[in-house]
């Protein structure tokens, strides 16, 4: 008649279940009317079949009341009944006592000895604790060791591990468990029943006084491995993870729990249930009771009356009790047959959590969905049941079964910046259908409290946060019951008014927030539309066409399919690089077919090439911003779409390829524009630079202590200068990388070092051209060309290029008398920059003086003079430094308002463009009845 039943999610123990027929009548009443003695303890131990065949004897029941209103009363009664009056002491000659079916475990199990139920200590040893350590040493029993009150369980740990003769440094790898368990079997053999680690600061013998196990079993203290205790745990917390036999059930016969899965480890302690229900709450211990004595008095009266109102009365309970119970938990589901109808109508009662958000259900694709999916981490992910999901990729979260969920569909995640803990942000993945009040949402967008949320075509959730008050759902329509012409003309979603529209309207095009929509099938337009307003020079704002092509890829990022971020970004380039080419062409067609033509060389002026270059220089600089920032947002989609697992590979590639040709495209018009522009300035420069070499600035009426400006300089720097200064002005008037400034002076400054060397090397092979009086003249002009090069900041980059021009002038510049005295190896030491075939050159190319030969100590060895002889002494062009581009300091910042006028007038000349076109898209009765003011 009793046994004890284990099940998975019932306490370790098990819990005792009692035959219906026997709860109403007193126990002792109905023995006596069976002609049967009370049952002893060893009479309780009867099989169910043992149970099964005395049914066949007569059985004398009573009668079931006819008042309904009595048996109502009785079932309240019974249901406000107290802990006291249930679990009342039996007496011998009544049956108002406890019933038999609430014997105590006690009771009915056989008791051990009292000498076996602390197995770690003996009464006639005081202080002594025996530690059973099988984990470490399988033949020995157990250690026993000195304990005292006041010993800790590190303590105990400690001292066992020096008996069991284990390394000191292993001992934080082990840890002390309290351990319930029985004899079992003939040869009584240790069965452990429960574990529990005992923390490092408790006491041992303090907990053996506070708590005893129950009757029928024994207790003793173990040392194990924490890696076995975590192991265990690990095992219990996933098959008995406080889930019920009604929940379990539920469990089979659904893909998932209510949040989509079960919580990993890390994470279950801050899972809360996620479908609350009086089926799956936890009572107190009155409470229990109570409900316990409820249900098998409607069990009784369905039995007994075989009426059809038993399930109206149960409702009516069950309300009565929800009524009595807000905050309650883990209620097991009952497991008679009889209690169906209480099972079925307990899951009508849900209770949404209090301190976690969760998605509400609206509209489900099978009956079997869960009505509440509770947030329980920072990031939800929703997706289908698959084993590829399960296997690699992110977790997800929540499974729903519908033939258009993906594996991975959608992404809720709250962000975790300071003062930012309740702001929620949703996010589609590729490919997938999701809804935000109503609208497609095809990137992210912030999740409000009482927002709409579609997953598919089947899916529909309200996105709730208890922690946060609620506002007015923005898709709920507003009351627009307004009489008269401003009630016709108002919107019937939002309520507005065609007045209002207007102004919401207006407002947005007049903003200087850098914010920039439209539709998809204006996007071309408006690209084209952006090259034509911004391509000009004069424009005031030169990194216009840049901010306005990084809008339209913001809003691409925001409100476009995924897919079409490459693809704008190669609509991008492509066009930019149409328009250099252009210009390109143009100033090509301004040069004469002879490119090396001195006289049209030297007619070129540093004012026309500055104009002709300007629209170059001004494509260059905002494609290097552009480039900067399609780089960011690539590196950003890589991070996004890292999540969405190994199913997006392909597409991930493949936007990734379109991305980098789009690149090098940009980075190609980077190339060019650099190219085109420092080869025009060094056309310039070829004409302009030997006047460093032959004029003498000690002749010039400029006084030299005073050449700060450009225009004190001598006449034979003033050129050079000239059109240095253009480049530079020309360089800050297009807002040109720091970076690139720096690399286009490098380059010119390399022109200019090796025009200027070879020119000196020229000039030495017929006239006395190299001698003192010249070399100071030269060393005058290249060190104003220097000093003035330093005062407008780039003279560390002109020191480092014109160094070896600087040297062979130094060389030049020494005194005759102290030359002579100079040796061929000091000399070699000394101007290591220059090759041997140069300072051979300059040396027997020196003017000494009429009839004077050069010394011998100036000749090289006679193993270097053949292959001397066959060197090259001038510079090449084409060792110049390479074009390298920048990585930060860039200027462009679209997270800050821009101030400059001309820009905003721009951007709302763009707004207003794109207004026009949905304007003319529209039949002509849809058509705004208003005209937008122009912003300019």
């Amino acid at each position: 008649m009793f046994h004890e039943e284990k099940k998975e999610g019932s306490p370790r123990f098990g819990k005792l279940h009692f035959p219906v027929g026997l709860w109403i009548n007193s126990p002792k009443k109905h023995f006596a009317k069976l002609g049967r003695r009370w049952p002893s303890v060893g009479s309780i131990k009867s099989t169910t079949s043992d149970t099964a065949s005395r049914s066949n004897e007569p059985v004398e029941l009573r009668q079931p009341t006819k008042n309904k209103n009595n048996r109502h009363k009785r079932l309240s009664n019974i249901f406000h009944r107290s802990t006291n009056s249930i679990v009342g002491s039996i007496s011998a000659g009544s049956g108002a006592g406890r019933w038999t079916s609430e014997k105590k475990l006690s009771e009915i199990i056989d008791s051990v000895p009292e000498d076996l139920v602390e197995l770690s200590s003996q009464k006639n040893l005081p202080g002594i604790l025996k530690i059973f350590g099988d984990d470490i040493s399988s033949g020995t029993n157990y250690k026993s060791v000195l304990a005292t009150p006041r010993s800790t369980a590190r303590e105990l740990v400690k001292e066992a591990l020096e008996r069991y003769v284990v390394d000191d440094s292993d001992t934080e790898s082990y840890v002390l468990c309290d351990v319930v368990g029985r004899f079992v079997g003939h040869d009584g053999e240790w069965k452990m029943e429960y574990l529990r680690v005992i923390g490092d600061n408790e006491r041992a013998l303090v907990l053996q006084e506070m708590w005893k196990p129950k009757a029928g079993f024994s207790r003793r203290f173990e040392i194990r491995r924490k890696q076995e205790v975590e192991k265990i745990t690990t095992i219990e917390d996933n098959e008995t993870a406080g889930i019920n036999a009604q929940a379990r059930r539920l469990q089979k016969s659904r893909s998932r729990a209510a949040s989509g899965g079960n919580v990993p480890l890390r994470d279950r302690e801050d899972s809360v249930s996620l479908r609350r229900s009086i089926s799956d709450i936890n009572l107190n211990t009155k409470k229990r009771r109570e409900r316990k004595s409820i249900k098998s008095m409607v069990a009784n009266d369905t039995d007994s009356t075989h009426d059809g109102d038993s399930t109206e009365k149960v409702c009516n309970e069950i309300q009565n009790l929800s009524q009595a119970s807000h905050n309650v938990e883990n209620f097991d589901y009952p497991t008679d047959q009889t209690d169906t109808d209480f099972d079925r109508l307990s899951q009508y009662l849900i209770q949404p959590p209090s301190d976690h958000p969760y998605f509400l259900l609206l509209q489900g694709y099978k009956d079997q969905d869960f009505v509440i999916y509770v947030m329980t981490r920072k990031k939800h992910l929703f997706g289908r049941a698959e084993k590829s999901t399960r296997d690699k990729g992110p977790y997800v979260d929540t499974f729903l079964s519908a033939p258009d969920i993906l594996p991975r569909h959608c992404c809720v995640w709250r962000l975790d910046s300071s003062g930012q803990k309740n702001i929620v942000r949703v996010r589609p993945y590729r490919g997938a259908l999701v809804t935000h009040n109503g609208g497609v949402l095809q990137r992210e967008a912030e999740l409000q409290t009482g927002d709409l949320l579609g997953l598919g075509e089947h899916f529909l959730f309200m996105y709730k946060d208890p922690r946060v008050a609620q506002k007015r759902p923005v898709w709920l329509p507003q009351s627009w019951s307004t009489s008269g012409l401003s009630g016709a003309f108002s919107c019937q979603m939002c309520g507005r008014s065609l007045q209002e529209r207007q102004e919401a309207v207006q407002a947005y095009i007049e903003s200087r927030d850098l914010v920039l929509q439209y539709r998809l099938k204006e996007e071309d337009a408006v690209l084209k539309e952006i090259v034509e307003k911004t391509g000009n020079p004069d424009n005031e704002f030169k990194l216009s066409p840049a901010y306005l092509f990084s809008l339209c890829i913001e809003h691409s990022t925001q409100a476009l399919d995924p897919g079409h971020f490459p693809k704008l970004v190669m609509k991008i380039a492509t066009l930019i690089k149409e328009v250099v080419w252009e210009k390109i062409k143009e100033i090509g067609d301004k040069q004469p077919e002879n490119q090396q033509d001195k006289a049209f060389l030297s007619t070129i002026s540093i004012e026309d090439v500055a104009t002709d270059l300007r629209p170059l220089m001004l494509w260059m600089s905002n494609s290097m911003e552009l480039l900067n920032f399609v780089q960011r947002k690539i590196l950003d989609m890589e991070k996004e779409w890292e999540s969405e697992g190994t199913n997006q590979d392909a597409l991930l590639s493949s936007d990734l390829e379109a991305c980098e040709e789009s690149m090098a495209l940009l980075d190609e018009v980077i190339m060019y524009t650099f190219q085109q522009c420092v080869y025009y300035l060094t056309k310039t420069l070829y004409a302009a630079l030997p006047a460093i070499l032959d004029s003498n600035p000690f002749t010039d009426p400029t006084n030299l202590s005073d050449v700060g400006e450009l225009n004190n300089m001598p006449e034979g720097t003033r050129g050079t200068l000239a059109i240095y200064q253009a480049t530079l002005d020309l360089t800050r008037e297009c807002e040109l990388h720091p970076d690139l400034v720096s690399q286009t002076f490098g380059y010119l400054f390399f022109f200019s070092n090796a025009s200027l060397f070879n020119t000196l090397m020229e000039k030495g092979n017929g006239d006395p051209f190299y001698q003192w009086s010249k070399a100071v003249q030269i060393r005058t002009n290249l060190d104003l060309v220097l000093d003035w090069l330093q005062g407008i900041g780039l003279g560390d980059i002109a020191a480092e290029f014109f160094r070896k021009l600087s040297v062979t002038v130094n060389l030049l510049c020494i005194p005759k008398t102290s030359l002579l005295k100079l040796s061929w190896s000091n000399l070699r030491n000394d101007y290591s920059v220059l090759s041997s075939a140069q300072l051979i050159h300059l040396l027997r190319n020196y003017h000494l003086g009429v009839g004077r030969s050069h010394p011998a100590a100036w000749d090289p060895p006679e193993e270097e003079k053949e292959e001397l002889a066959n060197t090259d002494i001038f510079e090449s062009f084409t060792d110049h430094p390479p074009l390298i581009l920048p990585c930060d300091n860039f200027r462009m910042q679209l997270s800050q308002t821009i101030k400059n006028d001309a820009f905003h007038s721009l951007l709302c000349q763009l707004r207003h463009f794109v207004w026009d076109l949905e304007q003319k898209s529209l039949p002509v009765n849809q058509r705004a009845a208003y005209r937008m003011e122009n912003s300019q």
